[in-house]
């Protein structure tokens, strides 16, 4: 069966919603949750994503919620928390392994870390590789000497919510004879994009389709009932 990896930013509206999304995420077909850390300049995602990492950031998000959140889901769901390079390096990358082992999370997703850049942190916890569409055959060959957890395909060069359409029937053939660690595709998933995306991998990340939601302004009771039943669409679509 294919997986479903939902992004989620920590803390809001707040720490205890937070938590309360994931149970009820991880009751509804999501295999695993990418933990958003805030951050004030994340380059790699579009407005949407763009603008809750603001509005956490403006309610006071503190990295101990992040920890607190993984420290209750964990043990539950498998967490791989997602954030920028400055979250790990502010704090000490040694710092956020230790926390990281200590509460069970599965790996880190930072987007803006090159590969080149990655191999100095990839021994001290896993690291997720990111492959796409731009990356020559010899480039992915390189970057997937040792993949951690599964690979990350970005579906087009761009941020995160577009809804853009590319071939990839090339590089998921490239990745596949290269490994058999699962492929999972980002960017631009959602209910209508979710069967078509999920041609030849092993699982989709779907983010700025969820974070809509929490931006709305409705009861967050709400907010919990239309995520879960967005993820049982898709995790029914991919699998169809």
């Amino acid at each position: 069966m294919k997986k479903l990896i939902a992004y989620i930013t920590t803390a809001y509206p707040d720490k205890n919603f937070t938590i309360e999304l994931i149970e009820a995420l991880q009751k509804n077909g999501v295999d695993a949750i990418e933990l958003g850390i805030p951050f004030s300049d994340p380059v790699a995602d579009g407005p949407v994503i763009q603008e809750i990492n603001k509005r956490a950031l403006e309610n006071g998000y503190k990295i101990k919620d992040t920890f607190e959140v993984s420290e209750k889901t964990a043990k539950n769901i498998d967490i791989y928390w997602m954030g920028y390079f400055n979250n790990f390096y502010h704090k000490g990358y040694d710092f956020m392994t230790q926390k990281a082992k200590e509460y069970g999370v599965k790996g880190f997703i930072i987007p803006d870390l090159p590969y080149e850049e990655a191999i100095e942190y990839e021994e001290k916890f896993p690291l997720i590789s990111f492959v796409a569409p731009t990356d020559s055959k010899e480039r992915i060959k390189e970057i997937l000497k040792n993949p951690k957890e599964f690979i990350y395909m970005v579906a087009y060069a761009g941020i995160t919510g577009a809804e853009k359409k590319e071939d990839l029937s090339e590089i998921i053939k490239t990745v596949k004879e290269i490994t058999n660690t699962p492929l999972y595709i980002g960017f631009g998933v959602n209910e209508k994009t979710a069967r078509e995306k999920a041609k030849g991998v092993d699982g989709v990340i779907v983010g700025s389709a969820f974070v809509k939601v929490l931006l709305e302004d409705i009861p967050n009771s709400e907010k919990i009932k239309k995520i879960c039943k967005k993820a049982k669409i898709i995790k029914e679509e991919i699998n169809s």
